[in-house]
């Protein structure tokens, strides 16, 4: 498939991942009409948590931002909208801008990987294991709130993206492992797939454990699992500096997502 026609369905798997993740938090919540997806995930976090995505580019940027104020502000919380570089978004990045909804961080680029890679060599002692069983998602959500505490990230939003195991582990789009050794929980990631197209989420290293190469593990094994679930290709959401570790393996960027930012919605 041509870069153009990856870059709509990569998009559109996000969207879908994100719908997703309403069900398995116990806050989770979303509105899907209209052209429009509203989800407000079991986190007050703005960012990753709730946002807002066009599921028809042909609705204004204006309608989904008033659509958006309404919904959130109903919930009390902010939102996120991510903006794509490749045209198609233009109109919603003005309105963003217009509305006063303020770029956060820098632009995160959207990559693929088209083909299985190579499997995954584990240290001594270390194995991978797909998470099956509500301890397995304990665990999971234990690394990750440990590996990205050093970004700032509240120690309460893991728990709350993942407080129904139950729904997780239910989901036959999702595939999660976590890497033990000693059965202690050293490094996590979580493939979603959609439509014949996967991404890779949630790829964490607890701090002790980050120069054991195990985000490089999970990523081969998640990667190649997303194929064996029926997937033509596997994206991500890589961090700038991310982004060479993943071209290594051999993912390729496709474009820049903008996150614009409503840290707190305006009153009626």
């Amino acid at each position: 498939m041509s870069d153009a026609v990856d870059a709509v369905e990569g998009h559109r798997n996000l969207i879908a991942y994100s719908r997703a993740t309403t069900a398995w938090g116990s806050g989770g919540s979303f509105l899907d009409e209209g052209g429009i997806l509203l989800f407000a995930g079991g986190s007050w976090l703005p960012v990753g948590s709730n946002g807002a995505f066009r599921t028809d580019d042909g609705i204004s940027g204006e309608s989904m931002i008033a659509r958006a104020d309404a919904f959130f502000g109903q919930l009390k919380r902010g939102y996120s909208i991510k903006v794509r570089d490749t045209g198609q978004d233009a109109d919603l990045q003005v309105a963003c801008e217009t509305s006063g909804i303020a770029a956060f961080g820098e632009p995160v680029p959207e990559m693929i990987c088209r083909n299985r890679l190579d499997e995954p060599q584990l240290p001594d002692g270390v194995a991978l294991r797909p998470v099956v069983d509500e301890e397995g998602v304990r665990d999971f959500v234990a690394v990750n709130a440990d590996a990205y505490a050093v970004y700032g990230l509240p120690a309460d939003v893991m728990p709350d993206f993942f407080s129904k195991p139950d729904a997780v582990l239910a989901d036959p789009d999702v595939a999660m492992v976590v890497a033990y050794r000693d059965e202690h929980a050293l490094a996590a990631a979580l493939t979603y797939v959609s439509e014949g197209t996967a991404s890779l989420q949630w790829v964490g290293t607890v701090a002790q454990a980050r120069q054991m190469q195990l985000g490089r593990a999970v990523t081969l094994w998640a990667t190649n699992t997303a194929f064996d679930m029926g997937a033509r290709s596997c994206t991500l959401q890589a961090s700038p500096m991310g982004e060479p570790l993943y071209a290594k393996l051999g993912y390729e960027t496709l474009f820049h997502y903008r996150e614009h930012v409503r840290w707190r919605v305006p009153r009626a």
